[in-house]
């Protein structure tokens, strides 16, 4: 018999293979099995990870072990860090394995985890972030935490806490109640009995004191480093723009400005990075975000309505070709790009995708490389690990300007740079994509794009805006009608949290404003019924953040803070509102009224954390319109409305046929598309005319 020895060779060949996939894949936990790209990143930790369940706490009870409960996502560079510093490392996987019940949580699929070993840490060492690592109890109360740890300072902790705690069970078990207790006092939102009276003076003086925490030279806020804050310039602008100030305008707009045209921007690609490193909005922190994109949208969408900015425009327009370019799937978005990715070096580096070695510059940069160097900052800007990140400093009118070359000139001049340097990287490794989607941050998006198609009447907004909303729909909401958190084919199904279903209700509330289409607002009617039965509690008339079936927690939070992403509960305030109105829903206005109320004390002391509740406080302060549009050119007319004026006061519905809706009853005309302008349903006399109707809706 002839041996063939193609057989023999490919044998080999295949046994060599597997041999060094065995060897690469030394080690396989628990986490092989989830869909989060975050987890399965630390799928080949020699760390024996399990997902987060509350089973793995009895786990811990059974065998008298603490929890160690490490919480990150996946464009997180630190979290990368440790990952290889310290959980790829088999000493300490060894005592990790041996001591603790090792779990591993993306924050973005269990959000309430996160903030509430948050809160925790920040308590033990009044700093928080991510990585966040935290020790627990088996009840689920926390003994110890931080956020990054270099191996032996890590090893180091964990021994000590093991220690002392076989040693100490009952001090331990005395410290975590105490810490209990405290994070459960920082929830309390107690009842205002004092009587309702929203007014302008509470209003300002609450802005005033928000001034304190303007940095008047970068914008933005006083501090070492600068984050977007979309909700809170939102906020700003419409309250500068209501109350003609000036002054108000002009810091929020330089602040724009310098998100714009600093680093937190990609000049080559669009969209922003999460936060810059240092207060002048010139250093990104790479990663980009779904949810800071999406309200960056938004606000410079509004921004441009108000002031007519050209840079407002183009950025709307570069960003929304960046989403589209980089996170679309289906109708559905993407979640983020990692910050880190590989370097000439095959290393992982921070910013390697988006910076510039001087060598590299001055090979690509063949003409007006001054000129260049002086536009980017190349030589003023600080330098991130030895390379440039590309910032411009002033516009292009001033640049131009100072430089004695014409503003056409310089487009083309920056045109071709820009050519030059986007063909270079697009020949480099691209950043990780988390393909996650979550429900939260494609409403998010959803409203992103409504918002845009009111300001530009660009028709591809509104089929996006479409687009998604039927995607969510369909994918979002399941058969019983509660809401998912993850979505889409792969992603583990995750029950939605508040957010989700808050951010839902308000990205279809305004669907129906550009498309008067009734279903959205009976989505939104529905999905708030749904919210009452899930999160509501009557006691604090809140809502938790986690459902009410929600365990293994030892606190279901009130998300009450306008941060990165309006508070769950001041959306829903809002949601109330609306739907009071668009249903003459008395007791949903009511409520909204009385959300706010409660808040009233937390916000006279924080107001720049409650930036939402404060837009919410403005529909109660200043005349609040019903703005009802019926008849055959009803779409069309509503739509130039919109483009016409911000009115930011202006609750909108409308049909082209008959309707039952209250706010829609009897005011169909066969003949002619009339326009309604009521406040408290005391109604002006209907007009055919765009600017009649203007007119009576003064701010």
């Amino acid at each position: 018999m002839r041996f063939n020895h193609n057989i023999l060779f490919y044998s080999i060949i295949v046994l060599f293979l597997f041999s060094c996939s065995q060897q690469k894949e030394k080690h396989t936990n628990s986490l092989i099995h989830e869909s989060s790209p975050y987890l399965l990143q630390h799928a080949h930790n020699p760390v024996n990870w399990f997902p987060w369940d509350t089973k793995y706490l009895e786990k811990a009870k059974e065998e008298n072990k603490l929890v160690l409960l490490s919480i990150g996502y996946s464009s997180c560079h630190w979290c990368h860090v440790m990952e290889e510093e310290t959980f790829e490392d088999e000493e300490v996987a060894k005592f990790m394995n041996e001591n603790f019940v090792n779990i591993k949580i993306d924050r973005e699929e269990h959000p309430d985890v996160d903030k509430t070993y948050m809160t925790a840490v920040q308590i033990m060492t009044g700093n928080g972030g991510w990585p966040l690592n935290c020790i627990i109890l088996p009840n689920g109360k926390p003994v110890w935490g931080g956020t990054y740890f270099e191996k032996d300072e890590w090893l180091e902790n964990l021994k000590n806490i093991q220690l002392f705690y076989t040693n100490n069970p009952e001090k331990t078990d005395d410290f975590a109640e105490q810490l209990a207790n405290d994070m459960k006092s920082l929830q309390v939102v107690d009842k205002n009995n004092s009587e309702t009276n929203f007014s302008r003076e509470t209003l300002d003086k609450n802005v005033n004191l928000w001034f304190e925490k303007f940095d008047t030279i970068n914008g933005g806020l006083i501090g070492s480093n600068q984050f977007p804050r979309p909700n809170n310039y939102q906020f700003l602008l419409r309250y500068a723009y209501q109350n003609n100030d000036t002054k108000l305008l002009d810091f929020v707009t330089k602040t724009l400005d310098k998100m714009a045209l600093g680093g937190l921007h990609d000049h080559l690609e669009g969209g922003f990075a999460r936060y810059t490193v240092d207060n002048k909005w010139h250093i990104p922190h790479f990663e980009k975000m779904l949810y800071d994109n999406a309200q960056l949208i938004s606000l410079y969408s509004i921004a441009y309505q108000i002031t007519k900015k050209p840079l407002y425009k183009e950025i709307v327009y570069k960003t929304i070709e960046f989403i589209e370019k980089e996170f679309h799937t289906n109708g559905l978005y993407y979640s983020s790009l990692n910050a880190d990715s590989f370097n000439e070096h095959n290393e992982l580096e921070e910013g390697a995708y988006y910076t510039w070695t001087n060598g590299e510059l001055i090979s690509l940069i063949t003409q007006n490389k001054k000129l260049f160097d002086s536009y980017y900052g190349i030589n003023e800007i600080e330098k991130v690990e030895g390379k440039s990140a590309l910032v411009k400093r002033v516009p292009n009118s001033e640049f131009s300007k100072a430089n004695k070359i014409s503003v056409q000139e310089l487009k083309k001049l920056v045109m071709n740079w820009n050519k030059q340097l986007l063909e270079a990287r697009l020949k480099r490794q691209k950043p990780s994509l988390d393909t996650k989607i979550l429900t939260s941050w494609n409403a998010l998006l959803l409203q992103g794009y409504v918002d845009a198609f009111k300001v530009f009447g660009d028709e591809k907004f509104k089929e996006k805006a479409i687009q998604n909303g039927l995607a969510l729909k369909n994918e979002a909401i399941d058969k019983t009608g509660n809401v998912l958190r993850t979505i889409g084919k792969g992603n583990k199904k995750i029950d939605g949290y508040l957010e989700d279903y808050a951010l839902l209700i308000n990205a279809y509330i305004s669907l129906h404003q550009i498309t008067l289409n009734e279903d959205w607002l009976n989505i939104s009617n529905t999905l708030a019924k749904v919210s009452f039965d899930n999160f509501f509690d009557t006691e604090h008339e809140l809502f938790k953040y986690s459902t009410k079936k929600n365990s293994g927690l030892i606190a279901n939070n009130f998300e009450i803070e306008d941060i990165v992403i309006p508070s769950s509960n001041s959306v829903m305030s809002k949601n109330l509102l609306f739907l009071g109105h668009y249903f003459d829903n008395k007791e949903h206005i009511e409520l909204s009224k009385n959300m706010l109320h409660n808040m009233e004390t937390k916000i006279e002391k924080y107001p720049h954390a409650y930036s939402n509740w404060l837009d919410n406080y403005l529909n109660f302060t200043a005349p609040y319109y019903e703005t009802v549009i019926c008849g055959k050119e009803a779409v069309e007319k509503t739509e130039e409305l919109f483009q016409r004026k911000y009115i930011p006061n202006m609750l909108i519905s409308g049909s082209t046929q008959k309707s039952e809706l209250p706010l829609l009853l009897n005011r169909y005309n066969a003949d002619k598309t009339l326009i309604y302008v009521c406040v408290n349903k005391a109604c002006k006399l209907p007009t055919e005319d765009i600017d009649r109707a203007i007119q009576l809706m003064k701010n």
